[in-house]
């Protein structure tokens, strides 16, 4: 992307308030930034990161930026001091106040502003917060976040002369979107659904969306609310879909739908409890975008089932296994001009008919418009292909650990027997029945690993090979199986 963060079209105002927080390395992580606020992000700090991102978007001929905000307690004064940033650079602020990251994505396709800003803590703790980020039309990440931390952390932000403020106004986008939204998306039938939002702030949406389609909707925990009082806004956590589970056993809606903190992913409940991973839920989409697309490649990430590929191939796409991460896929898709992505942690990306960014309503309203096809929603979801596996397993680690010990396992493990070892992004071990799956998160100081098979006993099997080279690289290792 190129050093963005150090050129200015403005010198910025001198920022008079001292800064409360030392500036902190750890909170830019790899796809956006996320702190802990009153420890390692405050008011000061989004101010600083408004500016160096402001003056980023200038550098990029871009003169306005998009911000919004989720539901959490802090977020009033973070995008308030993030706009004053932005403002201090010279660029025009267009505030879309309490909304879904999918809403800032898509304004900034539908308002002739390319950049936008989300502050949103995500499915991470209460006290949590950070800025998802789109620079001139691309998600940014990596070295281009390491960028916007240099800018801030050696004073490039800091002004050398008084420039005009940029200008602030207001926008109300949900009508917009969810007309968009209403407009694309068509159910056969009307249909009885459960929608648990846990709090977070698609609950000030997705009732409105789902009942503009046809739907009724048993609302379950819709109320915004940044503490986030009955369980944690994350539906790749089986435990945080028991109420969705619950519902659907003593009422007579057909599926379920649950979304994260701030409304860019899916997860979805059948009937009968059982819960339909997105790798699962992207072989309905592939099968559906296909018919419209034929030979395109469909985008999965390295924690996808191996179901997936050999479904793809079936419905006339090229599977392309890629690394995890929402950035990473959008990346990849603007690269192959693929129709759809998705990834395990339940990001879809809809291309076709869509924009390709990731966004959890949307992505429930393409899943309603193919099951209202149904008699049985929950049989035709029950019957895509699945093997015995386990949910997302963490090796904790000291900071930076991880990293070193995938790097060890990439370049020293052996697997006899294996079919294929896949080092896009860490370690995939496929076997004739299963595979095996070792990456660094790059969020945190873990090892994620995932395991799947065609038998209990081969899962197990897999798991010691896992073991046995993990164990052989770090010997005092807390393994979680």
């Amino acid at each position: 992307m190129g050093n963005t963060f150090g050129a200015f079209c403005y010198a910025p105002r001198y920022f008079h308030q001292k800064i409360m927080l030392p500036l902190s390395k750890s909170i830019f992580k790899a796809y956006d930034i996320r702190g802990v606020v009153g420890v390692t992000l405050d008011a000061g700090i989004a101010r600083q990161i408004g500016r160096a991102f402001g003056s980023a978007a200038c550098a990029k001929g871009e003169s306005t930026v998009i911000i919004g905000r989720d539901g959490r307690l802090s977020g009033l004064e973070l995008v308030t001091a993030l706009a004053t940033g932005l403002q201090d650079a010279g660029v025009d602020v267009v505030d879309l106040g309490v909304v879904v990251t999918p809403m800032v994505y898509f304004a900034t396709h539908v308002l002739g502003a390319q950049s936008g800003i989300m502050v949103t803590g995500s499915h991470n703790p209460p006290d949590y917060n950070g800025f998802k980020m789109v620079l001139a039309g691309e998600a940014i990440y990596g070295e281009a976040i390491q960028q916007l931390y240099q800018a801030v952390a050696n004073g490039s932000a800091k002004p050398t002369m008084v420039v005009p403020s940029g200008s602030y106004r207001q926008h109300d986008i949900k009508d917009a979107y969810l007309q968009r939204i209403v407009s694309d998306t068509h159910l056969v039938r009307p249909m009885k659904i459960v929608a648990d939002c846990g709090n977070g702030v698609a609950g000030a949406f997705a009732g409105e969306l789902y009942r503009a389609l046809g739907c009724e909707v048993d609302e379950l925990f819709c109320e915004v609310d940044g503490t986030f009082p009955n369980h944690h806004p994350d539906p790749a956590h089986p435990e945080n879909l028991q109420d969705v589970i619950r519902a659907l056993k003593n009422s007579d809606a057909e599926i379920g739908l649950a979304f994260d903190g701030d409304g860019d992913r899916l997860g979805v409940v059948t009937k009968d409890g059982q819960i339909i991973y997105p790798d699962r839920q992207l072989m309905l989409f592939a099968a559906d975008v296909l018919t419209r697309n034929q030979g395109k490649e469909i985008l999965y990430d390295v924690k996808c089932t191996r179901h997936l590929a050999p479904w793809i191939a079936e419905h006339g796409g090229k599977p392309l296994m890629w690394k995890t991460g929402h950035s990473l896929v959008k990346a990849k898709m603007r690269e192959t001009a693929a129709p759809l992505g998705g990834e395990m942690s339940g990001h879809i990306f809809f291309k076709d008919r869509w924009y390709g960014f990731d966004d959890g309503l949307y992505a429930g309203a393409r899943l309603l418009e193919l099951l209202s096809r149904e008699a049985n929603p929950s049989a035709v979801l029950n019957a895509l292909p699945q093997s015995s596996s386990t949910p997302e397993l963490h090796l904790k680690l000291e900071e930076g650990e991880n990293f070193g010990l995938i790097e060890k396992l990439q370049a020293e493990a052996k697997f006899p027997g294996s079919d294929d070892i896949i080092k896009i992004d860490g370690l995939r071990v496929e076997y004739a029945d299963g595979f095996g799956l070792a990456r660094s998160s790059n969020t945190t100081p873990v090892v994620v690993m995932r395991f799947e098979a065609e038998s209990e006993q081969a899962l197990l099997r897999i798991q010691a090979e896992f073991k046995r080279v993990i164990l052989a690289a770090k010997p005092d290792a807390a393994l979680p199986f």
